[in-house]
């Protein structure tokens, strides 16, 4: 047999992990920074080095060959984790303030919400309707009279009336923040 197909010969996988690990994990170290990455990158090194074994063309230029796979793997890592990032910083600027995505929060909020649409319920119509032009729907005072038929002045007493009932009906209920300013 000549010496280069000595050298095309089948690796011998075990035996090239134990001879090059220490220095590829020191590689991989210097450019992810975190045993856990360099863990990973490793694994991952290794998995593409023995799937791509048939790319091998000498077995004694396996050191250079696995050094390219492991700078490709960290490369590869790095950019997994930068995109990882965007979609954690993506998803916690949709997902609003940490009140916001406070699961208890959310249940009281809930709690609050059905409990003022109870209390709004009771409400008679007419009140129940101004506050829900001025608070639902955002309509000034003026928007209000002009499409009920009545002065702004009127609008003003209406809503000043139509609060007042609904914090009664809230405090009856001991709904936090129901209190008379």
């Amino acid at each position: 047999m000549s010496s280069s197909a000595d050298n095309r010969m089948k690796p011998d996988w075990p035996a090239i992990l134990a001879e090059h690990e220490q220095w590829l994990r020191a590689v991989l170290y210097a450019r992810l920074r975190n045993k856990d990455d360099v863990d990973d990158a490793f694994q991952e090194t290794f998995a593409a080095a023995v799937s791509g074994s048939d790319k091998l063309r000498d077995l004694d230029r396996v050191g250079p060959w696995l050094y390219q796979i492991a700078i490709r793997q960290a490369l590869l890592f790095r950019r997994k984790q930068g995109r990882q990032q965007r979609k954690i910083e993506q998803f916690a600027q949709q997902a609003g303030s940490p009140a916001e995505r406070d699961p208890l929060g959310w249940l009281l909020a809930d709690e609050r919400q059905q409990q003022v649409r109870d209390a709004l319920a009771e409400l008679p119509q007419r009140d129940a309707e101004i506050l829900l032009l001025k608070y639902l729907e955002d309509w000034s005072y003026q928007q209000i009279a002009d499409r009920i038929g009545a002065s702004h002045s009127a609008v003003e007493a209406r809503l000043h009336r139509a609060r007042g009932r609904l914090r009664d009906k809230l405090r009856a209920r001991n709904v936090a923040g129901a209190t008379r300013r």
